[in-house]
Formats: C-alpha cells, sequence, structure tokens
C-alpha cells in the first residue's frame, strides 16, 4: 500500500496534469478564436490590419503671375467701356483703314488706372469710350505714309508716339442713354479748338471737357494741350515700345 506521501505527490502530479491541460486547452482555443477588428469585422490575429489611405490632396491650381508690363484687352478687363478703334476702321482723319486688328489693348499698369478712372465716371452716369490705344509699330509707319506731316503723326523715322508703348489712350465720354458728351471737337481734330484752352467754348462744353480731364488725371494720366482726348500714363517711362510677336 501506498504511503500518506506517495498519495500526494500523486495528486500532486494529478493537479499539475489537470492545470496544464487546462492552459493548453484555453491557449488553442484563443488562438483560432477571431478577434474584431475596427470595424467590427473578425480578426484572426495572423493577417496584417490594412492601414486606411489618406485621400490623395489635390495641389492647389498656381495663379498666373500678372505684371504692369503685361497687354491685356480692354474690354475683357473692363467689361464696362465702350471701344470705338477709329483706326481699325476707314473713320478716322487719313479716311483709311491703318490697324488690322479692332481690339484695343494697354499695359496692364495703364489699363489698372483706366479702370479705376472708369469707376468714378460710372459714379456720375457716364462711360468711357475708347478712340484709340496701343498702337503696333508698324500702324505708326502706315499713317506716316498716308501723312507724312509732323504736324500731325509723328515721324516714326525718329521715335514712336506713346501709343505704341501702350501707355497711351484717346477718349471720350457717353451718357447713361449711349450719346457722345459733348466734347470740343471730334477725335483728331487738328484745330485750334481741340486745345485745352477752353476760352473759345460754350460753358456746357467747357464743363464736360474739364471734367474729363480731372478724373482721368486724379487716376494717374497726364494731359496734353493739343488734344482734348489724349491722356499718357503717368508712369509712362517704365514701359519700352511693344512689338507684337
Amino acid at each position: 500500500m501506498q504511503t500518506n506521501k506517495q498519495q500526494r505527490q500523486t495528486w500532486r502530479l494529478i493537479v499539475i496534469f489537470i492545470v496544464f491541460i487546462v492552459i493548453v486547452t484555453s491557449f488553442l482555443y484563443l488562438h483560432h478564436q477571431p478577434f474584431l477588428n475596427q470595424k467590427g469585422e473578425p480578426f484572426y490575429g495572423l493577417q496584417e490590419e490594412p492601414v486606411p489611405e489618406e485621400p490623395l490632396k489635390k495641389e492647389p491650381k498656381e495663379t498666373p503671375k500678372v505684371f504692369p508690363q503685361d497687354m491685356v484687352n480692354l474690354a475683357e478687363f473692363i467689361p464696362d467701356i465702350q471701344v470705338d478703334l477709329r483706326y481699325a476702321t476707314v473713320n478716322n482723319f487719313t479716311a483709311a483703314k491703318i490697324y488690322d486688328d479692332d481690339t484695343a489693348y494697354l499695359r496692364r499698369g495703364t489699363a489698372e488706372k483706366l479702370k479705376a478712372a472708369q469707376a468714378e465716371f460710372a459714379t456720375h452716369g457716364y462711360t468711357i469710350k475708347v478712340w484709340d490705344a496701343y498702337r503696333p509699330p508698324a500702324a505708326q509707319f502706315k499713317l506716316w505714309e498716308k501723312v507724312p506731316d509732323a504736324r500731325f503723326v509723328i515721324n516714326p523715322h525718329k521715335g514712336y508716339s506713346y501709343h505704341s508703348r501702350g501707355v497711351a489712350v484717346d477718349v471720350t465720354l457717353v451718357d447713361e442713354k449711349g450719346q457722345e458728351v459733348i466734347m470740343p471737337t471730334g477725335f483728331d481734330d487738328f484745330t485750334a479748338r481741340a486745345n485745352r484752352d477752353y476760352n473759345d467754348l460754350d460753358r456746357e462744353t467747357a464743363t464736360n471737357t474739364r471734367f474729363l480731364e480731372e478724373i482721368m488725371v486724379k487716376h494717374g494720366f497726364k494731359s496734353i494741350y493739343y488734344e482734348w482726348w489724349h491722356f499718357v500714363d503717368s508712369d509712362k517711362d517704365k514701359y519700352p515700345v511693344y512689338e507684337p510677336e
């Protein structure tokens, strides 16, 4: 018969064996029991949890750089103005079509000033009408061929007009009915009546002409004595003659 000591050792071994069986069984059970991932889906621990992909960030579009020297289409840049480019028609003092294109262009820096002037004229019920703007150098030669008289046309063999720099503009005003405001003369009138000596004008005409000059000068233009319609950007010397490509 086994002694008490031997019996205790036997029972101890049996308990240890039972505990071992329980541990191994639990381990095997848990190893094959699925866990739940972040989405509540079965996850067995043997596969890698997918890493959510971040949405691709759209690269911000670069805003095109603009410069004062850029040439801009006035009808697009200042939609409120009117364009009646006389040298693109035969309705000018040469009675010939000088420009191949009836689009009015100016340097962006000059056009910004004209835009500001238009905004102020609009508060008084008026709109700028453009008679001339940028003049290609080739067109200056055409003008000289038609009228080779330095009293009326700049000799391109000696230099160019500020129009050819894109910094000069010839304008008048129209009212809310689209009618041209009364001014001393029409475009490119070379009589004394076109100058800025207003003594030979009636009060209404003189007032209109002074009003046009006042607002244009206020927004960065300079006037000339012999042509009431002609204005030049006060920063004119910053811009060279522009040759179209």
